[in-house]
């Protein structure tokens, strides 16, 4: 079982590195691209055994309390059976 932790920072919250990268995408000549948002991405695999409620729940807890600033940042979990 696997679980996918995507966290960003939240629409509130200036982006420097996203800002760059938007800016080295233009540069390169792609177009009509409107803003451009960096983040953070987690694999966290477990055994075969765990039950996927248990999984969900440490995965939720994992994230909050580890993988993001929960002033700054969002996170969105996916848990894969």
């Amino acid at each position: 079982m696997k679980a996918k932790v995507f966290v960003t920072l939240k629409p509130s919250v200036l982006d420097p590195q996203g800002k760059a990268i938007h800016h080295s995408v233009e540069s390169l000549g792609f177009a009509g691209i409107g803003d451009v948002r960096q983040g953070k991405y987690f694999e966290i695999t477990f055994d075969p055994s765990t039950d996927i409620n248990q999984a969900r729940t440490s995965v939720e807890r994992i994230a909050k309390d580890v993988l993001a600033n929960p002033v700054i940042e969002d996170y969105k979990v996916e848990v894969e059976a």
